[in-house]
């Protein structure tokens, strides 16, 4: 059946395709007999154009292999991994992007804990060492250099996107639950808005809240659900891949016990230009 319904499909859209052209035809004969040569000659053209569609499993395949997981190791452990959020490989291949609260917990040396970037799927990961960390913490952004490469993605300009713009983010969501089984959800660029969102009464106001509501910047609200394993997603535009930001918190509608149970399908990201403020203040990247 469902080959059926593909088969059936293609039909449509070919026969669609070919009577549009047939219409063209006719307009271009008609303003042939009228001696306006040069615009039938651009409509002839035009007729044979089919406007580039997002491809989403083909920029899924080709990204997957970027996404990593970033975990903490403990040898005496059981389990040994204890996974807590998502990343990604950027230029030139050693170096990981993820947010500062992922790896802000401190461990423990006497466990002999460290901080591991996980990198496949499945049941059997590579793991790797993280060799040395940069981060902005204000802009919850973290950069691990790691011992091996992976393929990188490509990262967009510093310029915000406009809003409305059709994006996707893949990432480890719900880790402790699903394992390293790289997911990918949808989303919609719903507004650029200030981080700090007023409380409702000043007895919720936190200290780092009120730093941000003096000094706030900008990133990128979506019309989409993120869950905690997705910190440190990559948020990549749907059209050609690159990747405009990284997912950085979700708004928890009742409790953080319902984040699963009953999400609020709205998530934020930090907009890229913030990593490659990173990247420059510390030359991060220019060394291979």
């Amino acid at each position: 059946m469902y080959q059926f319904i593909q088969v059936a499909n293609s039909i449509l859209v070919e026969t669609i395709q070919m009577l549009c052209r047939e219409s063209a035809c006719r307009v271009i004969r008609a303003l042939r007999s009228k001696g306006n040569c040069v615009a039938a000659s651009w409509l002839l053209l035009a007729s044979f154009v089919v406007p580039a569609q997002s491809d989403l499993p083909t920029l899924i395949t080709q990204l997957k292999p970027s996404v990593v997981a970033i975990a903490i190791y403990n040898p005496t452990a059981s389990p040994r991994l204890k996974l807590l959020g998502s990343g990604f490989a950027i230029r030139p291949g050693n170096l990981i992007v993820t947010n500062y609260h992922v790896i802000a917990a401190p461990i423990d040396p006497a466990k002999n804990e460290s901080y591991v970037v996980l990198s496949g799927h499945g049941q059997q990961p590579l793991v790797h060492q993280i060799i040395k960390t940069h981060s902005a913490r204000q802009h919850d952004l973290a950069v691990l250099q790691i011992d091996s490469k992976l393929p990188p993605v490509r990262l967009a300009s510093s310029d915000y996107i406009a809003e409305g713009t059709e994006l996707a983010f893949t990432g480890y969501p719900i880790t402790g639950v699903l394992g390293l089984y790289p997911a990918t959800h949808g989303a919609l660029l719903s507004a650029v808005t200030p981080i700090a969102i007023p409380a409702d009464n000043s007895q919720v106001i936190s200290a780092a809240t009120l730093r941000q509501l003096r000094e706030p910047f900008l990133i990128y609200q979506l019309d989409g659900t993120a869950y905690p394993g997705n910190s440190g997603s990559m948020l990549y535009r749907r059209d050609n891949g690159e990747v405009i930001g990284i997912i950085n918190m979700v708004m928890i509608k009742s409790s953080r016990e319902a984040v699963l149970s009953d999400p609020s399908g709205i998530s934020y990201a930090i907009p890229v230009k913030h990593l490659h403020q990173l990247l420059s203040q510390f030359n991060i990247g220019t060394e291979q």
